[in-house]
């Protein structure tokens, strides 16, 4: 299995190898490793090659970083210039974090920017330096509606990240059952999915997760799910001008422009709060549990418990991907090791 730092050092080179200048190269890299980190591997380096390709097919602009416009003083548009999706989000956020103490809530609205990855990223950056962040994004249709049994809305996630002592409160969810990012990695390690999870393309239930991948995965929560994720979707929609339903395209192939859009929504918090939410959620922690072997979770805590655990540890990729990866940063000798096929 590769460290950390060859995971890094290679996935940089491999995105500099493709023009992606040194700093967006680390910020991309940083988003994809803390989400392997994390146990998050349908949003980890799975994902580096067609990044990689899309730029190779001229699809993604490594060298774009998003152009502003503020439309009033609270109001950040951004036209991503089909940069990479870190790179723009990052570049916005950061300018209007900058207004925010002027004005107590800035909300961005970004179009025509790359995959934006986890939203849990921008999330805890934001609420370590004491912002609250809403976020949201969608993507192609890979949701049937309640009651259908074609693919019709996007996975459309949401994210909130809360300043809170001594860690941020993350949550970052999506409004289907699960990622189409984690039904390929269970395509890619040949596992097959839950019951629930998805229909196949002809409209049926399927466990099989290649045939979820030509079909339609499930609303979380059944109607309400899916009305959360629909409403999600228009409003992220209004505010970019950007695709809806099966119109969207470039989160999941390599040779559309993508044309989804993305909302944040940053606020002041109120002095202090910080102390007393954490103080809260560690109430929340102690109380008492249905299940004395499993203590109260607060989100998020899973995947810092998983990420402290993986830190400085060797990463588990599968080893095509990390052959990918290897060959797409130049790097053609032979591994020393080779990386196992655990998730």
């Amino acid at each position: 299995m590769p460290s950390h730092s060859d995971i890094e050092r290679t996935a940089r080179a491999a995105l500099r190898r493709a023009g992606v200048p040194p700093a967006q190269a680390a910020l991309q890299t940083e988003l994809l490793l803390e989400a392997e980190l994390r146990g998050t591997a349908s949003h980890g380096l799975l994902r580096l090659p067609r990044v990689i390709e899309r730029i190779t097919n001229g699809v993604t602009d490594p060298l774009a970083t998003g152009l502003h416009y503020w439309a009033g003083e609270a109001l950040l548009r951004v036209d991503g210039a089909q940069g990479l999706g870190p790179v723009v989000a990052m570049q916005a956020l950061d300018a209007a974090a900058e207004r925010l103490p002027r004005m107590g809530s800035v909300t961005v609205a970004i179009r025509n920017c790359d995959h934006l990855g986890m939203l849990a990223f921008y999330a805890e950056k934001m609420a370590a330096r004491g912002i609250v962040l809403l976020g949201f994004t969608v993507s192609e249709a890979l949701v049937h509606p309640w009651g259908g049994r074609r693919a019709m809305i996007g996975t459309n996630p949401i994210a909130i990240g809360v300043p809170a002592e001594p860690q941020p409160f993350v949550v970052d969810l999506a409004t289907s059952e699960v990622s189409m990012g984690k039904i390929h990695d269970h395509a890619n390690r040949g596992v097959p999915i839950p019951p629930g999870w998805a229909l196949d393309a002809a409209g049926e239930p399927t466990t099989d997760a290649t045939a979820a991948k030509a079909g339609a995965i499930a609303p979380f929560g059944a109607a309400k799910g899916y009305a959360l994720g629909l409403g999600f979707e228009l409003l992220v929609s209004a505010l970019c001008a950007s695709a809806l339903g099966r119109d969207v395209r470039g989160t999941l192939d390599s040779d559309q422009p993508c044309n989804k859009g993305d909302v944040f929504i940053l606020f002041s918090p109120q002095d202090g709060m910080a102390q007393q939410i954490g103080a809260w959620l560690d109430v929340l922690r102690h109380s008492p549990p249905a299940d004395p072997a499993q203590p109260v979770r607060i989100p998020g805590d899973r995947a810092q418990q998983t990420r402290a655990r993986r830190a400085g540890a060797e990463i588990a990729l599968p080893a095509d991907i990390w052959t990918q990866i290897r060959r797409l940063s130049g790097d053609t000798e032979p591994a020393e090791k080779e990386a196992d096929h655990a998730p």
